[in-house]
Order: structure tokens, then C-alpha cells, then sequence
């Protein structure tokens, strides 16, 4: 279901074309901040990946991936969902050692995405991954990569603020990370829906890492979906910011530490996918000849809707939308790409 909601009052702080130059100095001062706090390089990465290698994020499972066959090659191909898999294999193929990692735009398309104030059809991120140690797999590591993250968006906005001092307007990013479960949410807040628990527990705790996602709670709901194959479900977690402009909990990132031989075995079975043994990918898992890694999304777009108080993300990106969208916005004056 597609859906738009319009603040009331709102109105853009900056104008299109000074839209522009902030969309630009985002994305130029958060990849120099990130790479600096995580110790990560530039690669390329591919827009599609051949649908035999098990590459592809398969997301919730339900998600259908945009797909052609190659005349060449004899082959099919499918637009990537994420690079979450690509960047462990890529990690070893350009020979990264411990402590070092990645980085990469991703451009995606998720046909399937219901449309609204975040979400389109076309998604933006930086992807990366790091290489890790075997003593490396634990929350406290999950957690300090976590505020290295915070850290980055914090210069950014504080930078931002500067250059274009309209921003000025908007509250500031909170520094302060709180952690918690999926479980510790469910047990504070049981009657209410997942979405409605992050609400009631980011409106109080500003910047907030959600813990373990994945596997069945105590009530026998998930939290959200998330693959099998690529996260460990008791070592990752979105990362989640009070948004203003919106007034609601604001996902930016969905990261974790990755998948060992043994929870990947684990999970697999949980999710019935025990057929995805084979795959290349998986086997390189299973076989520990892919290095442990951590690693995750963090939206383009998202940033810079998040640090310029914007309150669609067609005012910071182009794509397709409805006709109720492109009606709504107009009628609100909120300017779409």
C-alpha cells in the first residue's frame, strides 16, 4: 500500500538548487568521516550479480529481485537487493587484512517496496565490510562499531551546519547511543506492534542500536525479517534516530557482525533454506575459506533527509512515484526530484 504523510506547517529549509550542494556535501563529508573512523577503502561494486552464485540479499525472502537473461552468457542476472553478501566474498577476492575494509555505493531497486515518506523503489546506500577477528564476534565489538558510526554522522551534521546555517533550525542529532534488544522491547512494550514499540522507545532514547534481529521472540512473532545467510541474528541490529520532521523512529542502518559456519548452519535450518547449502557463496561460509567480517547499509538518502529535516525522500532523490504522491506533495508544496 502506497502512502504519504504531510507535517503539518512543513516547508523545506533549503532551496532546490542549495538542496543540491547539501545532497553533495553529505555524501562528500559522511564517506570521508566513516572511512576514517572504520579504516575503509573504496571499491566498485556491480549493479547485478548472476542469480546461480546465491550473491543476491534475498531480504525478507518475499522481495521479488528485477531479473534478465544475458544474451552472451547464456545466463540470468538480477539487480542486487544489497551487496551484503558481495562485500565478504570481494573482502577476500582483493585481499583485505584484519582491522581493514571496504566501502562502496550501492544502487539498488526493490520493485516489490510499498511507496511512502522513506521508502521508493530505488535505494542508495554505502555499503561496507570489515574483517575481522574469530574474538572479534561479540556485542561489546558490535557496539563500538556502532558509536564509531554515530560518531560520523555527528561530524557530518555539525559540519552541515555550517556551510548551511538554515539548518540551524532543526534539533541536533543525539551523540548518546542506548542499546537494546528486540526482546528487552517486546517485554517493555507487549502489546504493541514492533514499528509501535521503536516509537515509544526512540521518542525518549534519540539514537538508539536495536539488538538481535531475526529469530522468533517469547511471543512467537519475529521483529523483522531478516536472511538467513548473512547477518548472525544474535550479533546485529538496525540503527535507529528520532526523526523531527516526522516525528517517528527513523532507521538509518542495518548492520551486524556476519555469519560464522556455525550460525549460518543454525539459521538456515530456522528458516528452511537448508537448500542454499550448495551455493557458492554459502559454501565458502560453511568452509571458512570467506573471512569473518562485519558489515552493513547506511542510506544516502536517508542522511541527508535526516540532517536537512526533510520530510520525503523524493525531495532528496529521483525515482518513480504514484500519482497520489506526486498530488499530495505538489498540493503541500514539497518539491519531488
Amino acid at each position: 500500500m502506497n502512502s504519504v504523510y504531510i507535517p503539518k506547517g512543513y516547508a523545506p529549509v533549503l532551496t532546490s538548487y542549495e538542496t543540491q550542494q547539501a545532497i553533495s556535501a553529505t555524501k562528500r563529508i559522511f564517506t570521508d568521516a566513516l572511512c576514517g573512523e572504520l579504516n575503509l577503502r573504496r571499491v566498485s561494486a556491480p549493479l547485478f550479480v548472476e542469480a546461480s552464485t546465491g550473491l543476491n540479499d534475498n531480504l525478507n525472502g518475499v522481495e521479488r529481485p528485477v531479473s534478465f537473461d544475458i544474451k552472451a552468457t547464456g545466463t540470468n542476472a538480477e539487480v542486487v537487493h544489497s551487496l551484503a553478501k558481495w562485500k565478504r566474498q570481494a573482502l577476500g577476492d582483493y585481499g583485505f587484512q584484519v582491522g581493514t575494509g571496504l566501502y562502496t555505493d550501492m544502487n539498488a531497486i526493490r520493485r516489490d517496496e510499498d511507496l511512502d515518506n522513506l521508502h521508493s523503489i530505488y535505494v542508495d546506500q554505502w555499503d561496507w565490510e570489515k574483517v575481522i577477528e574469530r574474538e572479534d564476534r561479540n556485542v561489546e565489538f558490535l557496539k563500538e562499531t556502532v558509536q564509531k558510526i554515530v560518531k560520523a554522522v555527528c561530524y557530518t551534521e555539525n559540519i552541515m551546519r555550517s556551510l548551511f546555517p538554515a539548518l540551524n533550525t532543526h534539533p541536533v542529532t543525539t551523540p548518546n547511543v542506548t542499546f537494546i534488544t528486540t526482546q528487552e522491547l517486546e517485554d517493555l512494550y507487549p502489546d504493541l506492534t514492533p514499528k509501535q514499540r521503536e516509537n515509544e522507545f526512540v521518542r525518549t532514547h534519540h539514537t538508539t542500536f536495536l539488538m538481535q534481529i531475526g529469530g522468533q521472540l517469547k511471543s512467537g512473532i519475529k521483529h523483522d525479517g531478516r536472511a538467513p545467510d548473512y547477518d548472525d541474528w544474535a550479533l546485529n541490529g538496525d540503527l535507529l534516530f528520532w526523526n523531527y520532521t516526522l516525528n517517528q523512529a527513523y532507521e538509518l542502518s542495518s548492520m551486524g557482525i556476519r555469519v560464522d559456519a556455525e550460525s549460518m548452519e543454525r539459521q538456515l535450518v530456522l528458516a528452511g533454506c537448508e537448500d542454499r547449502r550448495e551455493l557458492p557463496f554459502h559454501q565458502g561460509v560453511l568452509t571458512d575459506t570467506l573471512p569473518l567480517s562485519i558489515g552493513g547499509g547506511i542510506g544516502q538518502s536517508r542522511l541527508c533527509m535526516l540532517l536537512m529535516g526533510n520530510a520525503h525522500i523524493g525531495e532528496v532523490q529521483v525515482t518513480i512515484w504514484d500519482k497520489e504522491t506526486h498530488e499530495a506533495c505538489k498540493a503541500a508544496g514539497i518539491p519531488l526530484l
